[in-house]
């Protein structure tokens, strides 16, 4: 990995990717008409941001680059699982795959990534990365301010149903 490029330029070129670009505009098509949550990427960016939070909060000294990608990775397998019935964290973990082949990550970075994406949905036997992925995932749903709450298919454990700091 060359040493110019910054961590900022490594999230920056998932951004500007144009398979996650392709995927990011396949959710939102298929998400329009959504009652419910959508997958956009202000949803993505929100669990970064609480991610990072978390990892300054319980000093786990992770990277803030893979916090980003792995935030900015998690559901890019939506549009998969609307259209072929895939689950998204399985297509998600390949089109995450894809991307990642083509940018500055090192290996490890890469299976880090990877496998928080896979392991995002559960908070059993996950890793740190996965388990700061699965927290901010929820925490970053203001389920409390949802007209459609009560039509919501979370569990209700996992509804976030007051503000949390």
């Amino acid at each position: 990995m060359s040493s110019f490029i910054s961590e900022t330029n490594r999230i920056n070129l998932i951004w500007q990717h144009p398979l996650y670009q392709e995927h990011c505009r396949k959710i939102q098509e298929l998400e329009r008409d959504r009652i419910f949550c959508r997958h956009t990427p202000e949803h993505f960016l929100d669990v970064a941001r609480l991610m990072y939070i978390y990892s300054l909060e319980e000093k786990l000294n992770i990277s803030r680059d893979i916090i980003y990608a792995a935030a900015l990775l998690h559901d890019i397998g939506r549009a998969q699982q609307y259209t072929f019935d895939i689950p998204h964290d399985t297509a998600g973990v390949k089109i995450a795959e894809e991307i990642l082949a083509e940018l500055p990550f090192t290996e490890q970075e890469k299976e880090e990534i990877l496998s928080a994406i896979g392991q995002h949905r559960t908070e059993a036997d996950g890793n740190a990365l996965s388990l700061l992925l699965y927290k901010a995932d929820k925490k970053s749903r203001n389920c409390f301010l949802c007209a459609q709450v009560s039509e919501c298919y979370w569990p209700s454990e996992k509804k976030n149903m007051k503000i949390e700091y």
